[in-house]
């Protein structure tokens, strides 16, 4: 395949799949199939982006043949790459996760259509190269989201939708009011464009003011502190399907917008600028675990835990230097795998132990052992322990913190590794190690709580998470390497504007 088609085929490919399930949603089996093979195709094509990527460099394609920065541009430099294929293997493994956990009727009621929507709105906002169209596939997300969020309809999940869209059309409107004032002062929206207009924009401050503005919108989306109320709010209300899908995708898109136009574009006052990001990610990891440590329901115990996850990866971009963006962009990926995997497994302790609620159950290590080594693996990740992903994510990062004599967000990384590893160790010993308030007969086998020979179906992606997650820690050089390289570009854009403008510009 031609490398710019391999740019667009993602979008193409979640899309027709989108079609094809809406078409077959008065045959649930038949549209849950086809999400799952829609999803194994848009992995195999981003795979075959990030190979292109990696050994070629960043590609770019114009729709139509419109020359930038007049058209429609979408490029995949590395993080791109790395990010459509992270949502391809989500996509996957969530979508098989849903053929056993989404009922019938929501299924009926579009639940793969939206599903798929999402997915190929999250790839169009990695691949896309104009701020306009960045909105575009936010609203796109936004849409496809809030359907999700709701879908069932329940006052629990009606509630959380709402503050959910409520607080997302106000990050809408910063960001189309910040890209208004930017296309002002500059005449262009095209990213790569930006790159070098910004340069001849005379007002340092003024620019510097819509630097705040994207760091206001894009800092919703991302749930960075004090702007994260919604998440808590809402992540905990719908299927945990949703919620797995919605903790791996939707707070990683904003944070690699944050990551794109804090690198590409905004980079004139970064004494000032990345000051208020690394002020902000500590404010938000500390916020995020407190409020996690405080929690007993499980689903909440984890939406708190998303927040308190992005502040790392908004450090490693506010230090702004190659070990601490690579840091990041390592830490990004180690956290949408274990904090789905988290979620996931949460649904299964909820089918055989009764409830979300830690005060309600117990008995899960006798009654399921192979789901309590899974959790321990995705648990302990998360809270960094060697050898896994987490301890070298958050060893980049606080490396880079001292290094560049940041100590101060260095021991913050630090005691909220700790109290990460705290609130996972109360989730081990309210859950698994405690006996059930009812007894035995309190906690079932997953084998009795679903019977029909679908329970492959919920632990297949269990499995296959954790083991990306313990690849990820045993292999760990050749992937810092690679996010080595994902940094270099980022500091230095010469390749992401030749594949925009040609090798002329």
């Amino acid at each position: 395949m031609k490398p710019e088609l391999l740019l667009v085929a993602p979008l193409v490919i979640a899309f027709a799949t989108g079609i094809a399930t809406f078409l077959a949603r008065r045959r649930p089996r038949l549209a849950g199939a086809l999400s799952v093979g829609g999803a194994a195709l848009l992995l195999a094509a981003a795979l075959a982006l990030l190979a292109q990527v990696v050994a070629a460099g960043p590609i770019a394609t114009q729709a139509a043949n419109w020359p930038a920065p007049f058209g429609i541009t979408f490029v995949a430099d590395l993080l791109s790459a790395i990010m459509v294929a992270t949502t391809g293997v989500m996509a996957l493994v969530i979508a098989v996760y849903a053929l056993a956990e989404i009922p019938r009727p929501l299924e009926s009621a579009g639940f793969h259509t939206f599903y798929q929507i999402l997915i190929g709105g999250v790839c169009g906002a990695f691949l896309t190269g104009d701020l306009f169209n960045l909105y575009v596939w936010f609203e796109v997300n936004l849409m496809a989201s809030f359907a999700l969020l709701v879908l069932g309809g329940s006052r629990e999940q009606l509630d959380g939708g709402i503050k959910y869209v409520a607080i997302n059309l106000v990050a809408t409107a910063m960001f189309l009011v910040a890209v208004a004032v930017l296309y002002g002062l500059t005449g262009t929206l095209n990213m790569a464009d930006l790159h070098q207009s910004v340069g001849r924009v005379g007002d340092v401050g003024l620019l510097t003011v819509v630097a705040c503005l994207f760091l206001l919108g894009f800092g919703i989306k991302s749930a960075v502190f004090p702007l994260f109320f919604w998440l808590p709010a809402s992540y905990h209300t719908p299927p945990v399907t949703v919620s797995a899908l919605f903790a791996a995708l939707l707070t990683k898109v904003g944070v690699y917008a944050l990551i794109r136009v804090f690198t590409l574009i905004f980079t004139r006052d970064v004494a000032f600028t990345h000051t208020v990001l690394l002020v902000v990610a500590g404010l938000t990891m500390v916020t995020g675990v407190l409020g996690a440590v405080a929690q007993m329901q499980v689903r909440r115990l984890l939406a708190f835990h998303i927040i308190s996850q992005i502040g790392y990866m908004i450090m490693g971009l506010a230090l702004m230097t190659p070990l601490a963006l690579a840091g990041a962009i390592y830490f990004m990926l180690h956290n949408i795998l274990a904090k789905a995997n988290l979620f996931l497994i949460s649904g299964v302790m909820r089918r055989t132990a009764g409830s979300f609620d830690l005060g309600e159950i117990g008995g899960l290590w006798k009654a399921n052992p192979a789901l309590a080594l899974l959790f321990a693996v995705a648990a302990f990740s998360l809270a960094g322990m060697p050898p896994l992903s987490g301890f070298w994510g958050k060893l980049l990062l606080i490396k880079a913190g001292l290094d560049a004599e940041s100590y101060a967000i260095a021991a913050v990384a630090l005691t909220v590794g700790l109290l990460t590893l705290y609130s996972m160790v109360k989730i081990w010993n309210e859950g698994f190690w405690k006996p059930h308030p009812a007894g035995d007969g309190g906690v079932v086998t997953l084998a009795a709580a679903l019977p029909g020979g679908r329970v492959w179906l919920l632990m297949a992606p269990i499995v296959v998470l954790a083991g990306l997650t313990v690849a990820m820690g045993l292999f760990a050089g050749p992937v810092v390497r690679v996010m080595l390289t994902a940094a270099d570009q980022l500091l230095n854009s010469d390749a992401y504007v030749a594949a925009v403008f040609g090798s002329g510009r």
